[in-house]
């Protein structure tokens, strides 16, 4: 979950004091993702061949990366990690609604109060996130949201990530060309994006999906309501952000009415417990 909350952080970080582009700063991200996973995943292709990549998964990737890090130009870390988080969320309980899944009434209030905790932190005032760049990081968790659903097909989800990866890089420099009048970047922010990519990014997924086999499914969805807060400490103590009222009720809204759901969940559903 460090690995995860990093991300956040490291993008603010480049972003917020100016050291790279939005543009730029996703494409080395994923280029060093990509990398990373290449890597790791070499050996395997060598012995085995390499499987063809999902289209859908890499454009949903795309998505993810590139509305993230453009999201940072304007959002706090802590705000922007909470959005994403609870988009992520609400994305997969409304792909459960969809399929047929049924929720009790003690889910529809978690829902209800996990969506009026989003609302509540974008809703107009001083203390508001900029309309833009929590738009543009709510699309980022859906996109985010689809792209976890799509990867539990996956057979080999390292495969599947590096592969991933792989194509997503010409997309993202179809983006710094597209904003090349934008491009600028510093050595401190090649690194950063480097570390965000090579890091949480690239080594962060494969630990986590390591950490899965060892966690049932409403643990692991549980455990990742602490990313949110791990990113807004992380906000106050590495980037001197400040932390208002409005977003810790909105972080004790949304993370608790997906607390209740979650928890709901598992209680009605034994298969969510294997």
């Amino acid at each position: 979950m460090i690995a995860f909350a990093a991300n956040p952080l490291l993008c603010r970080m480049a972003l917020g004091e100016g050291y790279i582009d939005a543009a730029s700063f996703a494409t080395v991200r994923v280029g060093s993702g990509a990398l990373m996973l290449l890597l790791l995943v070499l050996p395997r292709w060598h012995r085995q061949g390499r499987s063809s990549a999902d289209w859908r998964s890499v454009l949903m990737l795309f998505a993810y990366v590139a509305f993230f890090s453009f999201a940072y130009l304007s959002l706090s870390a802590g705000a922007g990690a909470l959005l994403l988080f609870g988009a992520v969320q609400l994305t997969m309980f409304s792909t459960a609604l969809h399929a047929g899944e049924r929720f009790p009434p003690w889910s529809w209030l978690g829902l209800g109060l996990a969506v009026a905790g989003i609302v509540y932190l974008v809703s107009p005032g001083v203390t508001a996130p900029d309309p833009l760049g929590a738009l543009l990081m709510v699309i980022a968790g859906v996109a985010w949201g689809v792209y976890s659903l799509l990867g539990r097909q996956a057979k080999s989800p390292l495969e599947a990530t590096a592969n991933n990866f792989l194509f997503c890089v010409p997309l993202v420099i179809m983006v710094s060309l597209v904003f090349a009048r934008d491009f600028h970047v510093s050595t401190r922010g090649l690194v950063l994006a480097a570390v965000s990519g090579a890091l949480p990014s690239g080594l962060g997924y494969v630990i986590w999906y390591a950490a899965l086999r060892g966690l049932k499914a409403t643990s692991a969805a549980t455990v990742q309501l602490s990313v949110p807060a791990i990113a807004a400490i992380g906000g106050v103590v590495l980037l001197a952000e400040p932390v208002t009222l409005r977003l810790v009720l909105a972080s004790a809204a949304t993370l608790g009415g997906i607390a209740i759901v979650l928890a709901q969940r598992g209680h009605s559903d034994p298969e969510a417990e294997q």
